[in-house]
């Protein structure tokens, strides 16, 4: 059921690479920038200098004046934080902000269950009826289109400070002052800021205005960027340089031992050698357990583990978010074996609609039984797999149905729900986001008209360009740069959304073929590169062992793995181009035959589960541990030449 996959070389201009070994970047950085749209050398250093000012961020100037008389006044002040990484990270910056600088104040989480997604009327309202009722509210990414909620706030004689970073509506809440690059008016070029990294500035500006006051609380703004470096990177924001620079020195904090206790057992507990941390790590490992908290529990958890100051504390809570995230891997797995076969379902459904060589352009799944905290995840992966628009919508406490979107490139989810809305008023009760993800409520009897309407805005939207899959590469690795050295420092640099981590295509001999894991469901190569030995892991492609010849042509992630302080090779498998390895087309043929026999039966036993020899089971069963906002594509199989075809059904791709 994966969508066939283009390989596509990014270009790299050889003058452009020649001017940056000139000025010292080595030869393979020096590619891989120039193929990212990076130019020239100085724009990839730079450290806290280097970083857009924050006064040209509206509002900031003023928010910490405003927060630096609170300290003075001794008002009581309360942080709402949104329940993911980003929320947590950013909720964790300003708390020990404050508690550096003496503020009297406290952090409120809102319940995803009970109270939704930002400041709305209810948590406002429990604010309100603590023991100790706060003189102010800060957001933290959130707030931004949280009009009921200021206006309760008011109403409560409460000030409302918001600080966030998603899309502006037109019409702002009343609050006292807002901090958000994407409002009108705003000149901070970093449009792609995380909420954590708004905080980040507020927090900065309060210090300064302190010690402008002569009360210096004692401590640098850099201190706080570890926070910012996992809340950037687990959020999935586009790194421009201004991002990049963020996280690269929080990552100098993290990989000195200069942060939180909980940030250093969050990656212990990930098995992370913190010394060398790596985004990777921080957006598979260390981002994943975090957000589990606010999807299964209580976010508060999370940024109890991130803020407090004593270790043994940081341990315990670090284990309790790994048991939750455990938790939530099951949730999913249960979740991922029933979206499978109703997306299956649904593509091979005909339709009133003419044809063409991709079919539906849409997924709109829905279970009442499914666990709404974990949906999102699941439609990430979906969406990876099949390269369409997802839904995943489950029922709500109340009788309406929620559900939780992600998109691919080329279609923005936010405008879609847009002209829904305005086609169809009254079926959704509520929806937000923006291009890629979104969230929504709809009326619990109008799955079938909403699922029609989004697969018609679809069809309206979707070109053929935009439906074609494809996987970004950056070429051959020359063998004589796959060395431990050359790896360890691509490692070692700043990769994520916007800027992402290289992968190659190469051939590699075959010496030695196993198949690992629960099920045996990945393929473990002995292989080699040239003359360098390596491991080459394809996560649920045990059944491709038999159809491995005497070498293999793959898209990979070369990466480093360290074992007791031994680091060796080993590359992760993006994609095996059946194009390129032939022998491969019987296993694949075998396995669209399976999911297809597995899809029937379901359809007709809806209480049965896929059989175990199940290549989609296996699949999901272990699709796990990436939040899917966050997650990289997930390893393929399928690979298209020029012409394009429709998707053939396989199965499900496993995240790591």
């Amino acid at each position: 059921m994966s969508s066939p996959v283009i390989l596509q070389k990014r270009p790299a201009n050889p003058i452009a690479v020649a001017r940056m070994r000139a000025r010292g970047v080595d030869e393979i950085l020096a590619r891989l920038y120039v193929s990212r749209g990076i130019t020239e050398s100085s724009e990839i250093s730079g450290g806290m200098s280097d970083l857009l000012p924050g006064d040209s961020m509206k509002n900031v100037t003023a928010m910490a004046c405003y927060l630096a008389d609170c300290a003075v006044t001794h008002k009581r002040v309360l942080i709402v934080s949104d329940y993911d990484c980003d929320g947590a990270t950013a909720c964790a910056v300003l708390a020990m902000a404050f508690m550096g600088c003496g503020m009297n104040y406290e952090y409120l989480v809102p319940d995803r269950m009970k109270h939704g997604y930002g400041l709305t009327p209810a948590i406002v309202d429990e604010a309100a009826a603590l023991a100790t009722r706060p003189d102010v509210i800060i957001t933290v990414d959130n707030g931004i289109s949280s009009h009921a909620g200021v206006q309760r706030a008011n109403e409560h004689g409460i000030d409302v400070l918001v600080t966030d970073h998603h899309l502006a509506p037109d019409v702002l809440p009343n609050a006292k002052l807002i901090v958000n690059p994407n409002q009108k008016g705003c000149t901070f070029e970093s449009k792609n800021i995380a909420g954590c990294g708004v905080a980040w500035y507020v927090a900065r500006a309060l210090i300064e205005e302190l010690i402008a006051r002569n009360m210096d609380p004692g401590f640098e703004p850099g201190e706080l960027l570890s926070y910012v470096a996992l809340g950037t990177v687990a959020d999935v924001v586009k790194l421009d340089r201004n991002n990049r620079i963020l996280v690269a020195e929080g990552l100098k904090y993290i990989r000195s031992r200069q942060c939180a206790p909980g940030v250093l057992a969050l990656a212990s507990i990930a098995g992370k050698n913190i010394t060398s941390l790596t985004c990777s790590d921080i957006g598979f490992g260390i981002g994943p357990r975090i957000n589990a908290a606010g999807r299964l529990a209580h976010m508060s958890a999370g940024i109890e583990c991130l803020t407090t100051l004593e270790i043994g504390t940081a341990i315990e809570l670090a284990k309790q978010l790994n048991e939750t995230n455990e938790e939530r891997k099951e949730i999913q797995r249960e979740i991922a074996e029933g979206a499978i076969v109703q997306a299956f379902n649904l593509l091979a459904m005909q339709s009133d609609e003419p044809s063409d060589e991709f079919g539906r352009r849409s997924i709109v799944v829905y279970s009442p039984d499914w666990h709404e905290g974990v949906v999102g995840v699941v439609a990430g992966r979906l969406k990876e797999d099949l390269h369409r628009p997802t839904i995943v919508m489950t029922n709500a406490a109340d009788g309406d149905i929620k559900g939780s979107a992600r998109s691919i490139p080329g279609f923005h989810l936010k405008h879609a729900l847009d002209e829904i809305n305005i086609k169809h008023p009254g079926v959704l009760l509520k929806f937000g986001g923006h291009a890629m993800a979104a969230g929504m409520t709809i009326v619990g009897d109008k799955i079938d008209l909403f699922r029609n309407a989004f697969e018609a805005v679809c069809r309206k939207h979707l070109t053929a360009e935009i439906m074609v899959k494809r996987l970004s590469h950056d070429g051959e690795l020359p063998e004589h740069l796959f060395t431990v050295d050359t790896i360890y420092n691509l490692s070692q640099q700043v990769w994520g959304a916007g800027f992402e981590e290289p992968v190659f295509v190469n051939t590699f001999a075959v010496d030695e073929i196993k198949t690992i894991g629960e099920d045996q469901a990945h393929l473990r190569l002995k292989a080699r590169l040239g003359s360098t030995c390596t491991d080459v892991l394809a996560f649920g492609q045990g059944d491709m062992a038999m159809a491995v010849g005497p070498t293999i042509t793959v898209a990979h992630k070369p990466q480093i793995n360290t074992f007791q302080d031994d680091r060796t090779l080993q590359s992760l498998v993006e994609l095996m181009p059946e194009s390129l390895n032939p022998g491969m087309a019987e296993v694949l043929s075998e396995r669209a035959a399976k999911i297809h026999e597995a899809a029937a039966a379901r359809a007709v036993t809806q209480t049965q589960s896929l059989p175990p020899s199940s290549p989609a089971l296996v699949e999901a069963a272990h699709v796990a541990e990436i939040p899917a906002e966050k997650a990289s594509p997930a390893p393929a199989m399928n690979e298209t030449p020029a012409k394009v075809r429709r998707p053939a059904p396989s199965r499900m791709s496993m995240s790591r």
